[in-house]
């Protein structure tokens, strides 16, 4: 049961929120920026690149674990052993998680955080400020994402977008328009594995190829990473900290409740829109609650999130006395800071 005291007017239907819908129409996208533009949110942005010069053939099989013997990720692996970062001799995990790696999960050296909720200094999980939401959206660009930016710039409203490689490839419009309107944008892998079942040389290849993507789409190199799943370990962790990425989690209270609205899986039917609106509740409950900010996990990738997003967490969220904004902005840094080309190290060393 649940009781927002706000939602869209214009909202989907919750009933009609399932895995099994049928697709709307997806709406376009607000603008389209043009090449070499600058981004007027950004101090010192390049000009943009021109999205026709991305061409699949440039970069590794979409949703495919990139091969590590290509001269990129050979050169990526060079600078990770020349960072001065030590990278921990963790095992690597097998798929299914804590059930299926019992010792790993028991192992608190290894600061497993999907079993544990361990985090380093290193990590961010919440905002400073008490009622500020670091706004994110995981999984796009997507079909979807148009909704979305749509309805962000109708309210004004940032965010943290955490891009897959495959689909920044695969939608390069989508993220510059992305960019361009002021959003953070940060890396989310080349494939969305599991990223402690993989060598380090396939962690650093599906990071390496994603921060490569957004530049070459952006004009910009981002500086922060959410690894898929919430999946890292120390091994990981040093891993993104040698390639300049700093960890984003989402807001953990204790051992087993974390800020996850669970929107991903109304696509697969394994929730309902229902309970993420319950779980929604939730999240306001002990928002308001905890001393400090708090990081939400969502998606952007599904009709339904997006559907969930604008037509009721949003609206709800801007009727409490909550501070929106990106990531980095809670954190009481510039946008600037967000990337290598802009941060003049003043502020993020």
């Amino acid at each position: 049961t649940f009781s927002l005291t706000v939602t869209n007017p214009t909202a989907i239907p919750l009933a009609s929120i399932t895995a099994n819908e049928t697709s709307l129409a997806t709406i376009p996208l607000p603008s389209t920026a043009t090449p070499g533009a600058t981004n007027t949110f950004l101090s010192g942005a390049p000009a943009l690149p021109n999205p026709t010069s991305i061409v699949s053939s440039n970069y590794p099989t979409l949703d495919k674990v990139p091969p590590t013997d290509s001269d990129e990720v050979q050169q990526w692996i060079s600078e990770v052993a020349a960072s001065g970062i030590s990278i921990p001799n963790i095992t690597q995990t097998v798929l299914g998680g804590c059930p299926a790696n019992a010792e790993a999960a028991a192992d608190t050296s290894r600061c497993w955080w999907s079993c544990t909720g361990c985090v380093r200094d290193t990590d961010v999980q919440e905002c400073p400020t008490k009622l500020t939401w670091g706004l994110t959206y995981d999984d796009g660009p997507s079909f979807y994402t148009p909704n979305l930016l749509s309805y962000l710039t109708a309210n004004d409203l940032n965010a943290t977008f955490f891009t897959v490689g495959s689909r920044c490839a695969q939608f390069p419009i989508t993220l510059q328009e992305e960019f361009m309107a002021g959003h953070q944008i940060a890396v989310h892998t080349w494939s969305h594995p599991y990223l402690t079942t993989l060598t380090n040389e396939q962690v650093i290849a599906e990071l390496g190829w994603t921060k490569k993507v957004i530049k070459d789409v952006t004009g910009v190199t981002p500086n922060m990473m959410r690894p898929p799943y919430g999946d890292i370990d120390d091994r990981v962790r040093n891993i993104s900290i040698a390639m300049g990425l700093t960890p984003v989690m989402w807001t953990r209270i204790n051992a087993t409740a974390t800020f996850d609205t669970d929107d991903f899986d109304v696509h697969g039917g394994l929730a309902s829109s229902y309970g993420v609106l319950n779980n929604w509740q939730n999240i306001i409950t002990q928002a308001n609650e905890i001393d400090t900010g708090f990081i939400v996990l969502e998606h952007d990738l599904f009709e339904e999130t997006v559907q969930l997003a604008t037509g009721y967490i949003l609206p709800s969220a801007m009727n409490q006395s909550f501070d929106i904004m990106p990531v980095i902005n809670c954190l009481n840094k510039p946008l600037s800071d967000a990337y290598i080309e802009t941060n003049d190290n003043s502020t993020n060393p």
